[in-house]
């Protein structure tokens, strides 16, 4: 390995261990008790290192949702390829998204649970529009969308019904990751029977 290789390989390591420190620290702290020194001192660097990475907090927290909704949207669409029923797919996609949440709950907590004021958006470059985050909805939306098409659900708005079955998927996978001292039944039944629950009532 060359050097100029070994210093973007090294460059790569940091960059990393800056977003991995950061997502803890935004999960056990809050986005607003987190500062650019309290990472660099998390990971023992200077904030001066820091700021040759991200130019502030709210970069770092829209670069952690991104990794976040980029993993889910490649899982979601490692799926599809493997469907051809589309309520299946559906099924299963609504399944690999709460799956996620519970293997990766600090990955899923800043992306989707902490709240949305906790970083600006639009006036620092970031758009929904453009996001990692937007290409993974666009995924549950063709999947609405094939199920009508085929009618294996009633003529219904897609948006619309996008968005109702990720608000009900989201709602019980954070629930599951933040209250944990509720006495849940156990958590694949729970899920799969939120799943069923929503797709029986879209079914013709």
């Amino acid at each position: 390995m060359g050097v100029q290789e070994r210093r973007a390989r090294d460059k790569e390591v940091l960059r990393q261990q800056i977003l991995d420190a950061a997502r803890q620290m935004f999960v056990e702290e809050g986005y607003e008790s987190v500062s650019m020194r309290k990472i660099a001192d998390r990971i023992e660097y200077s904030p001066t290192t820091i700021y040759l990475h991200f130019k502030d907090k709210a970069e770092i927290f829209h670069q952690l949702c991104e990794e976040a909704f980029g993993k889910l949207a490649h899982r979601l669409e490692t799926l599809r390829r493997r469907h051809d029923n589309p309520v299946d797919y559906l099924r299963e996609g609504l399944r690999a998204y709460a799956d996620f949440g519970l293997k990766n709950p600090n990955h899923y907590t800043v992306a989707f649970i902490l709240s949305p004021n906790a970083a600006p958006s639009d006036e620092d470059g970031y758009a929904f529009e453009d996001s990692l985050g937007a290409r993974a909805f666009a995924t549950l939306q063709s999947a609405v969308a094939a199920c009508v098409e085929a009618g294996a659900l009633r003529p219904v708005d897609v948006d619309t019904t996008a968005q109702g079955l990720w608000a009900g998927i989201h709602g019980v996978t954070s629930l599951l990751i933040v209250h944990c001292d509720f006495p849940f039944v156990a958590k694949n039944k729970l899920i799969d029977h939120t799943i069923d629950m929503m797709i029986q009532g879209l079914l013709p």
